[in-house]
C-alpha cells in the first residue's frame, strides 16, 4: 500500500502506521481516523481510474483494523486481566480442557477454510471478452411510434377520470328499533291477551325483527306490563299482558343499538 498519511504523531505509508501501532510504538488513540478516510476519499475521486481494486480493498482492510484497535482502546473492556491471570486458582485439568477446546475450534476453522480454498480452486475466471465480430445493437424504443399515437396517448392521460361510485341498492338496512316495537306490542298485546312468542313473531321475515321483538318483550317485562313463562324445557315462551290498556312511558324504555 503506497498511500501516505499525515497525522500529528506519524507521517508515512498507511501499512507502516499499522505495523507501528501493532508493535506499540505509536498509540492508536493519538491517530485520528476521520482525516485519513476523508483524504483517501478525496484521492479516490480525483484518481479513480488509477487506483486498483486491490489497493482499495487493502485500504478498507487496514482502516477496519485501525478502527477496531481504536475502539478496543477507547471502550471499556469486560475484563482487562492478562490471559495467564484468568487461570489462577484453576485446576490443571480444567486448564488443559480449556486449551483443548480452543485448539479444536481453531482446527475446525482451518478445515472450513481448506474446503473453501479447494472449492475456489475449481473455479476459473473468464479471461476473454466478447468477440470482435459481435455487434450489440440496442432495440429502438420508438419503433412504430407515430405523432398521432403520441397525441392519443396524451389525450387519454389528461382526460378526466370517472369518479368511482359504490352502489348500495343491494344492501338492505333494517330500521327497526326496540322503542318502536315496544309501542307496537303495547297496542297489540292487550287485545291478544295470552299468546306464545312463536305466534307473536310468526309474520316476521327477518332475524333482526325477531330479536328486536324479544328485546321489546324484556323491556315490557322489566316495566311490569307483561309476564313471560315457559311450561317445559325448550318449550314455547308464553306472553301474557298485565299492563292495563296499553299506555306506558316510552322514555323509560332502554334504547338498544343494533
Amino acid at each position: 500500500m503506497t498511500y501516505v498519511v499525515t497525522t500529528p504523531s506519524f507521517s508515512g505509508p498507511l501499512d507502516v502506521l499499522l505495523q507501528l501501532i501493532s508493535r506499540h510504538e505509536v498509540d492508536v488513540v493519538d491517530v485520528p481516523l476521520a482525516p485519513i478516510v476523508e483524504e483517501f476519499v478525496r484521492v479516490l475521486r480525483a484518481e479513480s481510474s488509477q487506483i486498483s481494486v486491490d489497493q482499495l480493498s487493502e485500504f478498507v482492510l487496514i482502516g477496519a483494523i485501525l478502527l477496531e484497535m481504536k475502539s478496543a482502546r477507547l471502550l471499556p473492556a469486560a475484563d482487562e486481566a492478562e490471559p495467564d491471570e484468568e487461570f489462577i486458582g484453576w485446576e490443571e485439568r480444567d486448564v488443559l480442557l480449556a486449551r483443548l477446546l480452543e485448539l479444536r475450534t481453531y482446527s475446525a476453522v482451518a478445515d472450513a477454510l481448506a474446503r473453501l480454498f479447494e472449492s475456489a480452486a475449481r473455479a476459473l475466471p473468464r479471461l476473454a471478452g466478447i468477440d470482435d465480430g459481435v455487434v450489440i445493437t440496442p432495440p429502438d424504443l420508438l419503433a412504430g411510434v407515430t405523432p398521432s399515437a403520441l397525441a392519443l396517448a396524451y389525450l387519454r392521460g389528461i382526460e378526466e377520470k370517472p369518479v368511482p361510485v359504490v352502489r348500495l341498492h343491494h344492501v338492505t338496512v333494517d330500521a327497526v328499533t326496540v322503542a318502536e316495537t315496544v309501542v307496537v306490542l303495547a297496542e297489540r298485546l292487550p287485545r291478544a291477551g295470552r299468546i306464545s312468542f312463536r305466534d307473536l313473531t310468526a309474520a316476521l321475515e327477518t332475524r333482526i325483527e325477531i330479536i328486536v321483538h324479544f328485546l321489546a318483550l324484556l323491556e315490557l317485562c322489566k316495566l311490569g306490563h307483561v309476564s313471560l313463562g315457559q311450561g317445559e324445557t325448550f318449550g314455547d315462551v308464553v306472553v301474557e299482558w298485565h299492563g292495563g290498556d296499553g299506555s306506558l312511558e316510552i322514555g323509560r324504555v332502554d334504547v338498544y343499538e343494533g
